[in-house]
């Protein structure tokens, strides 16, 4: 089974398995392909974050993550959100596909050519795809910063204005792009021929990466983080990522019997904002461990979750106001016959990443150096070859030491959040994934559209669990029902006799797969 945010990905991923490959392969077709179909979310100007299981035992995470420019401009103060200087990170993604490959070849019996899984992406860059209702949105919402970002305009607004829903989207230098990663491997997006004009492209309108930097962009195999959860063990990535939030979430949460409660009751949802509060007290420190000590032992440790979960009243809200991070993303994971699992969030940190296309490649760059601080007292302090604090969040639950649960979202600091209600919806309430991602959810903190540092929640909770909600001290700032700020989710559940059922999240244009292990 797969599940991804748009329909082309989901049947790339989906033919990749009728076809006899593994997840691996599959996931691998699926992040391709969402980076031509999905380019205001992901590309291949951004990174990724991998989580991979098996039957054996197996449990790694992949770290695609690019890292600050080895020659940093002055930032006297903030650093721009947008255009040239944001974009300060190599980007990672393509290698994490070739690490995924290499890792598919090495573990999992894996033999499709990775050209062959580069295809559909190629085609649909090529021969054009329907726009969605969510590239058209965030097009037109950006319509007026857009026009001054380089190369922008002119690839994705052609007629100077944000292209209809549904109308055909194509781009030709992108898959020219692609083309030449299938002919001449992953690699050559840092070091080949592409490799020279991306550089040439990022040098040309200000940005400080150079070729060195891209060739010296690498994923890092790492074990994952993880915490015991009502019987499954939930895995997340380290540090830079916040990983180690959504399982301090679940590790308060576990001191409190959730089962007794209704499933969207206020007494459900009051819990769930306060373990996030307390949890995000921690995050402020995550960042890059090779620079700055991460004590994840402290942070997940029974003691430190029991006193966070102590301090939680059942009848009243902690005051928040808290720094906030935009960001979107997609999730994507796929599980194949042979129990094999990935899990994976790929992104360019905020809608249209940081606005530049890399000369004529059709690749839009990232802007995750954003999210460092210009502060060299702060822990996410830019530094050459650091790696930024990272929202990348996908999870994995295993129970009894085999894949059992793939789930993750799109939304920045709204991830662990989003991934909370998931897991207690499935877990802890025992709903199907379908149900459990289409009931209503929360977002504490500022939006693009909302400055207040309010809990939004979305209307479909009705009107008895608002007032209780306020009447225990939550600042409120209801949100229509099903809202793209909740996040678009995805889930996969794996029964302990091998059958898969799944979903995408019905804020979204997602679609989960199920194919037949005899197809």
């Amino acid at each position: 089974m797969i599940t991804s945010p748009h329909a082309l990905a989901s049947e790339a991923g989906a033919a990749i398995l009728r076809a006899g490959g593994n997840a691996l392969e599959a996931a691998i077709a699926i992040g391709s392909t969402i980076a031509v179909v999905y380019p205001h979310f992901c590309g291949l100007g951004g990174d990724s974050v991998w989580i991979v299981a098996d039957r054996s035992g197996r449990k790694t995470c992949f770290l695609g993550i690019g890292q600050a420019a080895r020659k940093l401009p002055y930032f006297g103060g903030s650093i721009p959100l947008r255009g040239p200087l944001s974009a300060l990170t190599s980007a990672c993604a393509v290698d994490a596909w070739r690490h995924a490959h290499d890792y598919s070849a090495r573990h999992w019996r894996g033999t499709i050519d990775f050209s062959v899984l580069l295809a559909d992406a190629i085609r649909h860059a090529e021969e054009g795809f329907p726009v969605t209702r969510s590239q058209s949105f965030w097009l037109a919402f950006r319509q007026a910063e857009a026009a001054g970002w380089p190369g922008f305009a002119a690839l994705f607004m052609p007629d100077g204005a944000a292209p209809e829903t549904g109308s055909l989207f194509r781009q030709e230098n992108l898959a020219l792009s692609l083309s030449l990663i299938a002919r001449d491997g992953p690699r050559s997006f840092y070091e080949g021929e592409l490799g020279t004009r991306i550089a040439a492209g990022l040098q040309a309108v200000g940005s400080p990466l150079t070729r060195d930097d891209l060739k010296a962009t690498r994923t890092r195999e790492v074990p994952p983080v993880s915490l015991s959860y009502r019987g499954f063990e939930l895995l997340a990535p380290p540090p830079p990522t916040q990983g180690l939030s959504t399982l301090a979430i679940m590790g308060i949460l576990a001191h409190f019997d959730l089962a007794s409660q209704k499933a969207g009751s206020a007494d459900h949802l009051h819990l769930c904002v306060e373990a996030v509060k307390r949890a995000f007290l921690d995050r402020a420190g995550i960042a890059d461990p090779d620079i700055v000590p991460q004590p994840v032992e402290e942070w997940l440790s029974t003691q430190h979750l029991a006193q966070a979960a102590a301090s939680i009243d059942p009848a009243r809200a902690l005051e928040w106001p808290a720094p906030f991070r935009s960001g979107d993303t997609v999730f994507f994971a796929a599980t194949d016959a042979e129990g094999g699992s990935v899990s994976v969030l790929q992104s360019t940190y905020f809608d249209w990443g940081s606005g530049v296309v890399v000369g004529d490649t059709g690749i839009l760059w990232q802007n995750r150096g954003a999210a460092f601080s210009s502060d060299p007292k702060h822990v996410n302090a830019i530094a050459p070859g650091k790696r930024p604090f990272y929202t990348l969040n996908p999870g994995l639950g295993l129970r009894n030491g085999k894949p059992a649960l793939l789930y993750g979202t799109q939304g920045a600091d709204g991830q662990p959040q989003t991934l909370a209600m998931l897991l207690t919806r499935l877990i802890d309430f025992d709903e199907e994934p379908a149900a459990a991602l289409a009931g209503p959810r929360f977002l504490l903190g500022k939006t693009f559209s909302d400055s207040r540092d309010s809990l939004k929640l979305e209307s479909d909770a009705g009107e008895a669990v608002l007032a209780e909600l306020a009447a225990r001290g939550h600042a409120l700032s209801p949100i229509e029902a099903q809202s793209p700020l909740a996040g678009q989710a995805g889930v996969i559940v794996i029964d302990e006799d091998g059958m898969a059922t799944g979903a995408h999240d019905p804020r979204g244009d997602g679609l989960a797969i199920g194919i037949s292990s005899g197809a």
